[in-house]
């Protein structure tokens, strides 16, 4: 598969390559990194041929954005894509000399409030305007509704009704109707959100981080339908689940940001033993599985050095036979609807 093959995202004018470069691992969450690595493994990325960069103010508590502009502002602006996200507003603690957010290792010490309205969408897109230097954004992402409000309906009310009577969707609709952005998109961790999502936005994309990768997916029971027969895009974060499809099922691999249970070890197993058996990286199948869906523009993992960079790239372009996929399927370890070359 040609990493730098491109796609349009949904029914928009933003054309990405297949390969893209997620932002949230050059906010350090588990390893601290150099800026000389980070800007290296930012010009890797480019210079092997990647042209969508999907950051945000939370990865790192604005350190990605930082990161990302410093080295986006010395390329040609026509060049690249460049997605950010809204809905989290960041500033100086009460207590700066005490102030520590545990999330990011290496995180900024800037605090922290969810803000889906009106006035938190345009700060928040301003302040990633001035962090990044440079003064547009192909498309804005409300960032992980699902995520910080999963645990309570009363939580995903409460938010929705920030980005709806709040006017924060309004916001961004204005934005782009002026052509400032060209694409409004959502992220999404779990299923069963996108469909309210729709009911009440003009959606052009989901960013799904979780429900549909080579390991599970549950997208394909209502979310991903629907967005076919809308048009909506889709792309893939989380293309490794978090870990254990990069490092493979080894003590310690992560799944869903956590360390994985003994189900999820066993099912990863037999599918690297299927891989195995034909010759094939995990890492190959992970990445390119997701662009076999028709709605899938591009998928994003995550890289802070220029080896990662350079190991998605050849995974990308690993040849997988088709006999791979239908192995998989009778096996009982891909959906049997999952779509594949067979």
């Amino acid at each position: 598969m040609d990493p730098f093959a491109t796609r349009k995202i949904g029914r928009t004018d933003i054309e990405v390559t297949l390969l893209g470069l997620g932002g949230g691992t050059l906010g350090d969450p588990d390893e601290i990194i150099s800026e000389a690595q980070a800007e290296a493994t930012l010009e890797a990325a480019y210079d092997e041929g990647v042209r969508l960069f999907d950051t945000a103010p939370w990865y790192g508590n604005t350190k990605s954005e930082h990161r990302v502009g410093h080295h986006l502002r010395q390329r040609p602006r026509k060049d690249f894509r460049l997605t950010t996200k809204v809905g989290r507003i960041y500033s100086r603690p009460s207590d700066p000399e005490s102030f520590d957010f545990p999330r990011w290792k290496g995180g900024l010490h800037f605090d922290l409030r969810f803000d889906y309205t009106r006035d938190g969408v345009l700060r928040s897109y301003e302040q990633s305007l001035q962090r990044l230097g440079i003064n547009t954004v192909d498309a804005l992402v409300i960032h992980d509704l699902d995520w910080r409000h999963q645990k309570s309906e009363e939580g995903v009310q409460a938010a929705f009704k920030q980005l709806i009577d709040g006017g924060g969707f309004a916001a961004l609709a204005e934005l782009r109707s002026s052509g400032e952005i060209g694409a409004i998109g959502a992220g999404m961790n779990f299923t069963g959100l996108i469909p309210r999502f729709l009911e009440y936005c003009d959606i052009d994309y989901f960013l799904m981080a979780m429900p549909y990768t080579l390991l599970d997916q549950p997208a394909l029971g209502e979310d991903l339908p629907l967005c076919q027969e809308r048009g909506v895009g889709i792309v893939i974060g989380a293309v490794f689940a978090s870990g254990i499809l990069a490092t493979g099922p080894r003590d310690g691999a992560l799944y869903a940001y956590q360390p994985a249970e003994r189900e999820i070890m066993t099912k990863a197993r037999g599918i690297a033993d299927i891989c195995d058996r034909h010759g094939v990286p995990l890492a190959a199948a992970a990445l390119q599985f997701p662009l076999h869906h028709p709605a899938v523009a591009t998928v994003i993992p995550g890289a802070n050095s220029p080896e990662q960079v350079r190991a998605n790239v050849a995974a990308m372009r690993h040849n997988i036979p088709d006999d791979l996929w239908a192995e998989m399927k009778d096996a009982g370890l891909l959906r049997a609807d999952s779509p594949t070359p067979r």
